[in-house]
């Protein structure tokens, strides 16, 4: 069993061009978030040790950008050869909107298209986002006292999943020059905005000086 076909959020693969983007996608997590991530308190230290760390060739970083450019949610499979971890972090103020789900999927299509066995995650009982997927996606959920372990065996991938994967990547990469052209656009509009009221009250910002350089004067 698996999640069905989300095609509303774009995803895109990552590279070592968005390495400042992570960093500044896990910065945007607060203690807790981080906690239920990694599954134990970290320092800033650490986690930026982590974002170093990641190794582009050997895993897949999976990401949705925001209006801004910023990373609103990121996906990290972790490979280890037919198998792989699954971890997701969604910041806050895009959460509820299907970004953790499209995440899986897309990690879960690359998975099949890769020759991933087996697709698993790893996590604390608490982290109730996490767990939603896992259910969802028909994974076989091991608990114990304070962690989950769940397993989703994974078939090879097939023509449709090579194409589906194909077209995932070409809307990702075309979402983010959108994107980035709707941002372009708005800073220069916003620029042109200032610059237009600037100029439009310089005899207010003069006047607005002249009483300190008369006192100084007197």
């Amino acid at each position: 069993m698996r999640i069905a076909t989300v095609k509303t959020v774009p995803v895109l693969q990552l590279s070592e061009a968005n390495r400042e983007a992570l960093r500044r996608h896990f910065l945007a997590l607060d203690a807790e978030d981080l906690r239920l991530r990694f599954e134990h308190v970290i320092s800033e230290v650490t986690l930026m040790k982590y974002v170093d760390s990641i190794d582009f060739e050997r895993d897949a970083v999976f990401g949705v950008f925001d209006d801004r450019l910023e990373l609103a949610g990121v996906a990290h499979l972790g490979l280890r050869g037919e198998v792989a971890e699954f971890g997701v972090s969604v910041v806050p103020g895009h959460r509820s909107e299907g970004i953790g789900t499209a995440l899986y999927r897309r990690a879960y299509e690359y998975s099949r298209n890769h020759r991933i066995g087996t697709l698993f995650v790893h996590c604390l009982k608490e982290n109730a986002a996490m767990m939603h997927i896992a259910r969802k996606a028909g994974m076989e959920i091991v608990l114990d006292a304070a962690e989950v372990e769940a397993h989703l065996r994974v078939p090879p991938g097939d023509p449709v999943s090579y194409t589906e994967e194909f077209l995932d990547d070409r809307v990702g990469l075309f979402d983010l020059a959108l994107k980035s052209q709707f941002l372009a656009a708005r800073t220069f509009t916003e620029a042109m905005a200032n610059a237009a009221e600037t100029l439009a009250h310089p005899l207010q910002q003069e006047e607005g000086g002249q009483p300190e350089e008369n006192k100084k004067a007197a």
